[in-house]
């Protein structure tokens, strides 16, 4: 085995035992909040004495002798990671929530997990006080202003509480940190709304503090738009046809229903600028609109970490202004969530590489591969091929398009698409809503042609250039891949551009 083999191996155990470790502490964590909801203490001698024989025993013979120097290490820092205050997300249901990575991100000073509560335990949690404090998101914002002794300007003015804090002095604090989160999302998109005309597509909870720090931004003009109010989706573009601003606060268009829009923007002739607070997919079916249409646009994402940031600061008990370094800060951790959010979808003329390429994505990066070629088999028990040559072509893109509406809006995947996945315009959409999308060039002359019948109808020339345009229209990066027939030299040399494109 050569010495660069040995290394791949290294680098696939460090990456079981980074998965362990952030396990491991992730338990803790929740052990912690178990005791300290039954009174108990954080650190049991007895336990770990016996946990050490026991570890030591199962331990293999290279590691034995390091194993108890090794956990008294890891004991040390689970302790001290139980034993920090701790926070959450309060929600009914969540499943998916990037908050605690987030603030795990912002600060080290506290430790933050999920707190799914129903209705009837909300009571319990605020009387309890066993969490220093919390984020609340749908649908306790409400039932959080109302359980709250002290709030501020922002709580007041939306009567939504989105940051709660137990005070030392026993008293209960509520903040509103979504108005400093919308606000710093339009400046970091360049958005001015300063004597404009602004709407708001939605009227709950978020749609107040959107209305509020449009007021405080300046905005002429706030109309609220919904389905049940005198101004809903039917007369709106009567009513407010003028308006220059656009904010959708609704639903509409999260995933797994993406492609859902809330109203239609291209009949807002004045329109500058469309804002989106969802962040999942990363661009909703109306941003994807609004771009097309030469508008500004800003996502929800960089609003979920400024809100995060700001009550951070409420966690930390620090003054209510925002620290030097806050948009740096806020930024890189957007960034960093983009990046691991994001799928990387691969594009280009069948039998150029994306799933050899793929596969070698996803083994660096860790991700899930899928081929949407094996998803087709798997889905419709047919290959494509086969069912191209027994349905005919129209009815296999019709297909082809089903799957890719459930696979691509998927987050943190490497996806290798079809060939032809770029020839029904409504696919765009879908692979370019939460994905980095690689156009993989190579030279015509090496594409593979076998079980391809459209290649073999059409030809490798006249195929390529049907597609080219699309291609280049529907893609973040080019990589221009070499001819090399031999898969190493292939793979070594894509993923060194990879690498000098920021991908890997």
């Amino acid at each position: 085995m050569s010495l660069d083999d040995l290394r791949k191996e290294i680098d696939a155990a460090d990456k079981a035992i980074l998965e362990a470790i952030e396990k491991r502490m992730d338990v803790a964590r929740r052990i912690g909040e178990e005791k300290r909801i039954m009174g108990r203490p954080v650190y049991d001698v007895v336990r770990e004495k016996d946990k050490l024989d026991s570890l030591e025993a199962q331990s293999g013979a290279e590691s034995r002798p390091y194993i108890r120097e090794l956990y008294n290490k890891i004991f040390e820092l689970t302790r001290c990671h139980e034993d920090k205050k701790l926070f959450g997300v309060l929600g009914q249901k969540l499943p998916h929530t990037y908050s605690p990575a987030i603030h795990h991100m912002l600060t080290d000073d506290y430790t933050y997990g999920v707190i799914e509560r129903e209705p009837d335990g909300l009571d319990e949690l605020f009387a309890g006080r066993i969490y220093g404090g919390f984020n609340v998101t749908i649908p306790y914002k409400k039932e959080a202003y109302k359980r709250c002794d002290v709030l501020s300007e922002e709580a007041e003015a939306t009567g939504a509480v989105n940051t709660v804090v137990f005070g030392e002095d026993g008293r209960t604090y509520g903040y509103n940190t979504d108005v400093y989160g919308f606000m710093f999302m339009l400046k970091s998109a360049g958005i001015s709304v300063e004597g404009r005309k602004c709407l708001i597509a939605g009227h709950g909870g978020a749609a107040g503090a959107v209305g509020y720090a449009l007021g405080k931004m300046g905005a002429s003009c706030i109309t609220f738009v919904s389905r049940r109010e005198d101004i809903n989706y039917d007369n709106v573009y009567d009513i407010a046809g003028d308006s220059q601003i656009i904010v959708n606060s609704t639903p509409v268009g999260m995933f797994p229903e993406p492609e859902g829009e809330v109203i239609d923007i291209s009949r807002f002739p004045s329109l500058e600028a469309y804002a989106d607070l969802i962040y999942n997919p990363s661009s909703t079916s109306l941003m994807q609109k609004a771009e097309s249409l030469g508008l500004k646009t800003a996502g929800g994402l960089t609003m979920l970490v400024a809100q995060a940031y700001k009550a951070s600061l409420y966690f930390k008990g620090k003054d209510d202004a925002v620290i030097s370094g806050a948009e740096d800060k806020i930024r890189h951790i957007v960034d960093i969530l983009e990046r691991d959010m994001k799928n990387i979808t691969l594009i280009g003329m069948p039998g150029c590489g994306k799933t050899t390429l793929g596969k070698e994505i996803a083994r660096i990066t860790g991700r899930e591969f899928i081929d949407l070629d094996v998803a087709f088999v798997s889905e419709y028990g047919i290959k494509p091929s086969e069912c191209i040559s027994s349905e005919g072509e129209e009815a296999f893109r019709r297909k082809e398009s089903e799957l890719a509406k459930r696979i691509l809006p998927l987050s943190g995947k490497v996806i290798s698409c079809g060939g032809g996945i770029v020839t029904r315009d409504i696919n765009r959409f879908f692979v370019k809503c939460n994905s980095r999308v690689i156009y993989l060039k190579r030279p015509l002359d090496v594409l593979a042609g076998e079980d391809r019948p459209i290649t073999a109808r059409e030809g490798v020339s006249a195929l390529y250039e049907q597609r080219r345009d699309r291609y280049e229209n529907w893609c973040d990066i080019k990589i221009e891949a070499p001819a090399y027939a031999d898969k190493k030299e292939f793979l070594e040399e894509t993923v060194t551009k990879l690498e000098k494109e920021g991908i890997l």
